[in-house]
């Protein structure tokens, strides 16, 4: 392992930082001078500084942690039991002058994640519905749910992450080609429970959940179906619950470049600036949501209606609507055949 990869230095800003945490994939980076270890930031660090509206182009020891935990040389062996308890998924490993000579993570010893919450048994709908015209020839044979990442279709994906963390009532809610999507999950042996809502039309990312007003009862999840969120979903609802939002917005920070030169002019139409290949970035909707059961009661019956229109509404009203921000590299999109290609190699998998 080229432990180098996870190193940054002093000066670097927590833009800088965000990248490499993303490029890295272990939710921990090591701010160092030198090889010498001076603090830590993880995924819940950027986190809690988005939240903050925190200045992205600040320097990293505004949020990194001076004072891990880390072990000495030849103490490698405690790191696994220490882990374990504090529920961290890295520890630095250096000598007596925090010169950092290792890395351990929790991967060295299992393959899963590190069990850093309790499980959640609430509902989860997934509109799966929609006829996927981005995958196009592909969805004219498969519907966009059973579109298979490796040998596992997407949806199939998608419940089994929430299956991890408990969860057992599934809601599908279901139009294009539903017979295929009925026929795969009824021939599935699964432990889990699921219950089709059908569109007579097609009701957008949002119109059928009209139909389970009268039936779900308590903090539930949402999700497109084209969608997969490699995060702790009880960290998710638990931020959700204690900001007592009516809808939490699963979101993700996005950098993107204008590939050109940009021109700013003044009063008198004169350039005054050019601005070569400017990056931006942005807090972008990833498709999943965390909802309270009343917001079912102002979904219009029988309408097709989009999520993000109620959040417009509520956002007008003064009514609560979170974000919780997730990285980059932990939303996996499958909306289009380059974003699919992405998925299947991020996941280890082969198409």
């Amino acid at each position: 392992m080229n432990m180098h990869r996870f190193f940054i230095h002093e000066e670097m800003t927590i833009k800088e930082a965000i990248k490499k945490l993303d490029d890295g994939g272990k939710k921990i980076i090591l701010i160092t001078k030198g090889i010498v270890l001076k603090g830590v930031i993880t995924d819940g660090d950027i986190r809690r500084w988005i939240l903050n509206n925190g200045d992205l182009h600040k320097k990293v020891n505004e949020i990194m942690n001076p004072n891990p935990v880390c072990l000495l040389g030849g103490e490698e062996y405690k790191a696994k039991d220490i882990m374990k308890k504090r529920l961290i998924e890295a520890i630095p490993i250096v000598n007596e002058e925090k010169e950092v000579i290792n890395i351990v993570f929790w991967n060295d010893f299992y393959d899963g994640e590190i069990k850093s919450y309790n499980y959640i048994d609430c509902p989860v709908v997934i509109m799966a519905g929609g006829e996927g015209t981005r995958l196009y020839p592909l969805t004219k044979i498969f519907p966009k749910p059973l579109v298979p990442i490796g040998d596992i279709p997407i949806a199939e994906r998608i419940i089994n992450r929430f299956v991890h963390f408990g969860c057992r009532k599934f809601y599908l809610t279901i139009n294009y080609k539903k017979n295929l999507i009925k026929a795969y999950f009824d021939d599935l042996d699964r432990n889990y429970e699921i219950d089709y809502v059908e569109e007579k039309k097609p009701l957008g990312t949002g119109g059928s959940l009209y139909h389970l007003k009268d039936v779900i009862k308590e903090s539930f999840f949402v999700s497109n179906c084209d969608i997969l969120i490699e995060e702790n979903y009880y960290k998710m609802l638990l931020f959700h619950k204690n900001n007592k939002n009516k809808i939490t917005v699963i979101t993700s920070l996005k950098f993107l470049t204008v590939p050109y030169g940009v021109i700013a002019l003044d009063e008198n139409r004169i350039i005054k600036e050019i601005v070569e290949k400017p990056e931006y970035e942005f807090l972008v909707n990833t498709g999943m949501y965390i909802l309270e059961p009343e917001v079912l009661w102002d979904i219009p019956e029988n309408e097709f209606y989009h999520i993000t229109d109620l959040i417009k509404i509520y956002i007008k009203k003064g009514e609560r609507v979170g974000a919780y921000p997730i990285s980059d590299e932990s939303w996996l999109d499958m909306g289009q055949f380059s974003e699919m290609e992405k998925m299947v190699e991020r996941l280890g998998l082969q198409q």
